[in-house]
């Protein structure tokens, strides 16, 4: 009596070449992701890292602050640049609501001929400043900073901010799709293999092939959904039509984003002194209490300067998110208040674009968050190398010997 043969089901036409698609994309841009994914991992406990080293001097500790006043804005950036000896002027600074914290004055040139990275930037530098005294405690080179070079090789590799972007955005663009093919190819057929492809069982298991098969499939499957948001909120910084798409959906259909250029200023220059940075800063510390700070344009040219169609004051209410913000509207020469819009003020879909960072980045709720970005990023740096042993290890298969 013959015995019957059982061959595996061939796998359908969607599933071939999904598997094909992987194959070929993987080996082509796997190390580009590996580098954008290992960059993401780094930075994303930047803050909590720059908070702990910088520390004594995010703190200015001055003493007796209930009986002091805080110098003239004007007065502290005279104070500042006499210090720093920077033949660029100050760009802007940023204003703590916490007393107790220090001022940072920063400089920022942007040369918009430039090609990459380090000559696109002739300065960037931040100084933490008493605002009691004006006295600067340290400067630091943001631009050369370790972090800072971190960003820019996830953001940009190192090339000129306006298309550097694109092009970090086309392996970003194929990681999507490899990304859906990997749920394509890792959906199991039936029962018995959907109880392999959840949880590693390695205990009789001692092949290394194995082995990263199930580091390369497991893995991917578990974080395959948040690298599936990180991926396409990074995509939100290389190409506008994603930046479009997200508001457009969750604002539920609205295609115009709210546009305030049109408030201006229309006091005359005269009424500009050296106190009306002043009323400004005064005026946001009294509207929000309970922020965490905000950054104010100090108003000099600079080597890229671009016309701003009014004084805005960007006000951040929470120390380890961007997301809860509010937007206000000067007169740039009488520092009278024009416009505020809030949080509750926007709709969905300015609050999706406004989160984008947070999420992207992992802060949107804070520590929790933060570490499963950082998690993810390692998992998906880690899915080109599994994957390319994957390759090569069935590249090296022995033949099978015939009788």
């Amino acid at each position: 009596m013959k015995k019957k043969h059982h061959h595996k089901n061939k796998p359908g036409f969607f599933k071939k070449w999904s598997a094909k698609l992987h194959l070929w994309f993987g080996l082509g841009i796997g190390f580009l992701i590996f580098i954008i994914s290992i960059t993401g991992a780094l930075y994303v406990f930047k803050d909590e890292l720059e908070n702990f080293t910088r520390e004594d001097v995010i703190y200015h500790n001055e003493q007796n602050i209930a009986q002091k006043q805080v110098l003239p804005i004007r007065v502290m950036e005279k104070s500042v640049v006499e210090q720093v000896k920077e033949k660029y002027p100050v760009h802007w600074v940023n204003v703590p609501i916490d007393k107790k914290m220090s001022y940072i004055f920063y400089w920022y040139e942007h040369n918009t001929k430039a090609w990459n990275y380090f000559e696109e930037l002739p300065v960037y530098k931040a100084a933490y400043v008493n605002p009691y005294t004006g006295k600067v405690l340290r400067v630091y080179d943001e631009k050369n900073g370790f972090f800072n070079i971190v960003k820019m090789i996830h953001w940009s590799f190192l090339l000129k901010q306006d298309w550097g972007p694109y092009v970090v955005g086309i392996p970003v663009i194929i990681f999507l799709i490899m990304l859906i093919t990997g749920i394509v190819l890792w959906w199991p057929r039936n029962k018995a293999a959907r109880k392999q492809r959840f949880s590693f069982k390695w205990k009789n298991i001692k092949s290394w092939k194995r082995k990263n098969y199930d580091l390369h499939n497991i893995l991917g499957f578990y974080s395959s959904i948040f690298a599936l948001i990180f991926t396409i909120t990074g995509l939100f910084y290389a190409y506008f039509v994603v930046q479009a798409m997200i508001y457009v959906i969750f604002s539920g259909g609205e295609t115009k984003y709210p546009d305030f250029s049109h408030i201006k200023t229309k006091a005359p220059i005269e009424l500009r002194t050296e106190g009306t940075l002043d009323k400004v800063i005064s005026t946001v510390i009294k509207k929000y209490p309970d922020a965490f700070g905000f950054a104010i344009d100090l108003g000099h040219e600079h080597m890229d300067d671009h016309e701003h169609p009014n004084f805005e004051v960007y006000v951040k209410h929470l120390s380890y998110s961007y997301h809860k913000s509010s937007s206000l509207i000067f007169d740039e020469n009488s520092g009278e208040l024009l416009h505020t819009h809030d949080p509750k003020d926007k709709n969905f879909g300015e609050k999706a674009v406004g989160a984008n960072y947070d999420i992207h980045v992992g802060s949107i709720l804070g520590l929790p968050t933060k570490i499963i970005a950082f998690i993810v990023s390692l998992i998906c740096a880690s899915l080109p190398v599994t994957g390319f042993l994957v390759w090569w290890g069935r590249r090296k298969k022995k033949p099978a010997k015939t009788a």
